[in-house]
């Protein structure tokens, strides 16, 4: 069986890696309060407005998966906005519209310089093979799909998969001075056993999550590989301790959250023989409501945008 785990742990495009690794490891996550055994004091005896921290854990857990489902899925809303990737194919700079079909996007900037003549032909090249041939455009829906499939599965096995403790201090992200943030640490459960190959990464990852009390959104997570993982008994992948994940939402407006910034630093050796530095920071800014359409209109309103002149 072919495996790239290169491919699969970036999978394709960085808003689908976003969310299918955000959900795999970190939005999925606070299921597993409902085994927490610590909560802090300040349960709103006093008549008033009971604190976030007195909310019996499973409640939390159950609210948080749910409007994060409803954000990966975000159905019958779309957006068009402006995604800067960094990775190890160089500094671009994309602008993306959400459609009834799935994401397009095309690249307007390179290194942080317009695109040249012959860079800007062959992006409207490739944006017009895909028009011109909507099976290959479904293969990449299809991967969406896939990807999606993955985090809602294992969004599933999350109740035992970690354990919670209230952050000491609950100390505040400070972004927006209205809001109120439940801060969690979690760590692996030691008494869970994965039961496929993709919950295997859960077994190495520890770190906090901020979480939007009024929403039940995430506000931001952190997290880091703090012990090595394999898979397939390290026969197909082995993650390397010492990685940083990272990742800030934002209502974008209409109660639709989206990720603005996501970092990725991890070493992974595949297949026993080649080490891949997977090396990551995604950001995504200047969010607009869209109509429902399809692909093709998408595509042509990319191509009829000017490109930025600097």
């Amino acid at each position: 069986m072919k495996c790239d785990w290169g491919r699969r742990l970036t999978l394709r495009g960085p808003a689908l890696r976003y969310r299918v690794l955000m959900c795999c490891l970190l939005l999925a996550l606070p299921m597993g309060l409902q085994g927490s055994q610590t909560q802090p004091e300040g349960n709103g005896k006093d008549g008033g407005t009971p604190s976030p921290t007195s909310l019996p854990p499973r409640s939390w857990a159950m609210e948080v998966v749910n409007t994060e489902l409803e954000a990966l899925h975000h159905k019958g809303s779309y957006l068009r906005y402006r995604m800067h990737i960094v990775d190890a194919k160089g500094d671009q700079l994309r602008d993306v519209i959400e459609t009834e079909d799935g994401t397009v996007a095309r690249l307007i900037m390179r290194d942080g310089k317009p695109l040249t003549d012959v860079q800007d032909k062959a992006e409207r090249q490739r944006l017009d093979e895909m028009v011109r041939s909507p099976s290959d455009y479904n293969k990449h829906v299809k991967n969406d799909a896939s990807g999606k499939k993955i985090a809602d599965s294992l969004m599933r096995l999350m109740p035992e998969a970690m354990t919670y403790t209230y952050a000491p201090g609950q100390p505040q992200t400070g972004r927006n001075p209205e809001m109120t943030e439940v801060v969690f640490d979690y760590e692996p459960n030691p008494k869970f056993t994965p039961p496929t190959t993709a919950a295997e990464a859960l077994k190495g990852l520890k770190g906090r999550v901020w979480i939007d009390a009024k929403s039940r959104h995430i506000v931001r997570m952190e997290g880091t590989t703090f012990q090595g993982v394999n898979f397939g008994w390290g026969m197909l992948a082995h993650i390397y301790p010492g990685g940083k994940l990272a990742l800030d939402q934002i209502d974008a407006g209409n109660g639709r959250w989206v990720f603005t910034h996501f970092t990725e630093r991890l070493t992974v050796r595949a297949l026993m023989v080649k080490t891949l530095n997977i090396n990551t920071t995604i950001d995504a800014s200047n969010f607009q409501a869209v109509a429902a359409m399809k692909y093709q209109d998408a595509i042509k309103i990319l191509l009829d945008t000017p490109l930025p002149t600097d």
